[in-house]
């Protein structure tokens, strides 16, 4: 048997270039000795097989240039052979590589590329790493709706495959985004199914797995406020066996949670020895998110032992680092520490963590956007992996024509059903004007007759009963020539009285036929009825503010009943959903506009993720058709505002 020396070599400088045994630097020059030879070698399978080593090589190395060099050098010959395999592994490669530079939406893009290599391939396993992988960056940068479509995706492709590692990973991920987002109960379950899922056979570190699952089950007690189910996990977790020496990140993890639940359980035996324990442990492994940690916990225990001075040591401290490692959900937990322990500096921290926290919120939204945007873009590789198989480019043809025809009578039967929509919405529109001229004829109807029925009381008490009563003044004042003094005393006081009727007769005849300014128009009472039936079935207050000013009936009737649809439909919703003390509905005009105002103390909601309904649909929409714009402001336990503006275009509404 004849041997290859330079086969030879090349798997002895392979071997080298991993042996921790030896220097970092002769491990790099064994590592570039090996990718000499192999950089002479044809461009086939064994070669990117040979490439690929290399590249891991540097990878353990930390040598980031070196390993992206590498695996981009793998993935242009993957290319130029049109070696689909290899080229999801260099994306794949390349995915880890931005990972591990934090540099997310570079990541997320690659993996999404070796994503959509390997469905077409079939690559189950690899496909649900990349899956979970995704994931996993989603859940750092926040997005945790993402995190958990893609690692529920993962599960889907590996369902009834030898796969638990990745079922593992995938159900710890899912326990851990819901508990970030504080469904407990899932939490739980998915931690319970990661853990029912470790196989002896089919995951190398066990004791790491079960260590990791009973850490993350007894946080998610921990969360609760239930420290003893807690704290049994923690014991548990730490009774795996080589857990200390094999992995002490996890060890000192351990002994941190387990400290703060036998702090909250105000069992004082073994503190604060644990929690030193497991800070001088991340102090000697650099582990800069659990050194913070673990100095909030140490400040929140003095702070509650009256230690003032340690327990902001450790804060401030806790600050610092923070700040120094841009970890700002840890800037958060510091600066609300100091605000507890420093009540005179409250306000100051209460507004940095407002600050952050908002500029936290947005930053994720926008990565989450960017990752949406990501996702759609790769998705035109696609159509170029269908080029690198031509045996299904028949096939390819089918379908998308198929699609097609599909597609297009789907838009024909939408295109109906839209312009059905549009009818019935025009026919609804006016229907609604016409009961509303209805409303406003039957009020203008109302209104002729009381004016008539006023002009014709005025009429009669000033042509008839004043002409009488001015009689009788004159013909007593003509008795007034008789000189009897008693006569005269009577006759003086019965002109007195007739004088005080006749001058209350006249002002009350003023009154009737004066045509007060104030008076409102037909679609402000018709809008007073409204609030004021509101007032007396639902128990919120209510407090109006109409501009009654507005001359409203230059205002066309179809804004004027969009309004009112409105203001009807918000009120409804307070009703149904809010809970509230108190409502506020305020209509004034500002310039050419007017505003319309409806807020509430009530529950409120998360105006980014909640789902519109189809109150506040028809509330934009009816917006909409007034050529106006609707804001919507709102947060969980803060109530809700509603400005809508309407424009008065030519002058509509004039004061």
């Amino acid at each position: 048997m004849v041997v290859n020396s330079q086969e030879d070599s090349l798997t002895s400088y392979l071997s080298l270039a991993n042996d921790d045994a030896i220097s970092l630097i002769k491990k790099k020059e064994y590592n570039q000795k090996a990718f000499s030879i192999i950089i002479n070698q044809p461009n086939d399978s064994m070669n990117k097989v040979n490439l690929f080593k290399v590249a891991n090589r540097y990878y353990n190395m930390n040598n980031w240039k070196g390993y992206k060099e590498t695996v981009y050098l793998v993935l242009e010959n993957s290319i130029s052979s049109k070696d689909l395999e290899n080229m999801a592994k260099g994306y794949t490669y390349l995915g880890d590589y931005y990972s591990s530079q934090a540099i997310s939406d570079s990541a997320f893009m690659y993996y999404s590329k070796a994503e959509k290599m390997y469905r077409p391939l079939r690559d189950n396993y690899n496909l649900a790493k990349t899956l979970l992988n995704k994931a996993l960056l989603q859940y750092n940068e926040g997005d945790f709706s993402g995190s958990e479509i893609e690692a529920f995706s993962a599960l889907r492709v590996i369902k009834g495959e030898k796969a638990s590692e990745v079922l593992y990973d995938s159900n710890n991920l899912l326990g851990i985004v819901y508990n970030e987002r504080e469904e407990y109960d899932k939490a739980i379950e998915f931690h319970t199914k990661a853990l029912a899922s470790i196989n002896d056979t089919l995951i190398p570190a066990v004791f790491q797995s079960k260590a990791t699952s009973l850490n993350n089950l007894g946080f998610v007690y921990q969360n609760m406020n239930k420290h003893k189910q807690a704290k049994s996990y923690f014991q548990d977790g730490l009774r795996q066996e080589k857990l200390k020496n094999d992995k002490p990140f996890i060890y000192a993890m351990l002994l941190d949670n387990l400290a703060y639940s036998k702090f909250k359980l105000k069992e004082w035996d073994q503190l604060p020895d644990l929690f030193y324990k497991s800070l001088r442990l991340r102090d000697s492994l650099q582990l800069t998110a659990g050194i913070i940690t673990n100095k909030i916990h140490l400040a929140e225990y003095f702070a509650y032992k009256k230690d003032t001075i340690k327990a902001l040591k450790f804060s401030n401290e806790a600050l610092i680092i923070a700040r120094n490692s841009k970890n700002y959900r840890n800037v958060l937990a510091s600066l609300k520490q100091l605000a507890v322990i420093e009540p005179q500096k409250a306000a100051d921290y209460t507004k940095q963590y407002i600050h952050i926290n908002d500029s936290l919120q947005k930053a994720e939204r926008k990565m989450g956007n960017k990752f949406t945007r990501i996702e759609y873009e790769t998705d035109q590789i696609k159509s170029e992996n269908t080029d690198l198989v031509e045996q299904n480019r028949n096939l390819v043809y089918i379908f998308s024509g198929l699609a097609i025809l599909g597609l297009f009578i789907f838009v024909i039967k939408t295109q109906k059903a839209k312009n059905r929509e549009l009818l019935f919405k025009q026919q609804q529109q006016k229907a609604n004007e016409e009961i509303y001229n209805l409303m406003i004829s039957q009020q203008n109807t109302i209104e002729g007759i009381r004016i008539k029925e006023k002009k014709r009381v005025a009429q009669e008490l000033h042509d008839g009963v004043l002409g009488r009563m001015f009689g009788i003044r004159m013909n007593l004042d003509s008795l007034n020539k008789i000189h009897d003094g008693t006569a005269v005393e009577k006759r003086n006081n019965y002109l007195k009285e007739l004088k005080s009727i006749e001058q209350d007769i006249r002002e009350i005849s003023h009154d009737l036929n004066r045509e007060k300014s104030e008076l409102i128009n037909n679609f402000v009472a018709i809008l007073d009825n409204l609030l004021e039936e509101q007032k007396k079935t639902f128990k919120p207050k209510l407090f109006t503010s109409i501009d009654r000013t507005i001359k409203w009936e230059l205002l066309s009737n179809s804004i004027k009943i969009n309004l009112y649809r409105i203001i009807q439909e918000s009120l409804q919703n307070i009703n149904k959903y809010a809970e509230a003390n108190t409502i506020k509905v305020e209509l004034k005009k500002i310039e050419d506009d007017l505003f319309l105002t409806i807020s509430d103390d009530g529950n409120g909601f998360d105006v980014n993720k909640s789902k519109k309904g189809i109150g506040l649909q028809n509330i934009q929409s009816r917006t909409i058709e007034c050529n106006g714009t609707v804001d919507i402001k709102s947060k969980k336990g803060n109530g809700t505002i509603i400005t809508i503006a309407v424009p008065f275009e030519n002058k509509q509404i004039l004061t």
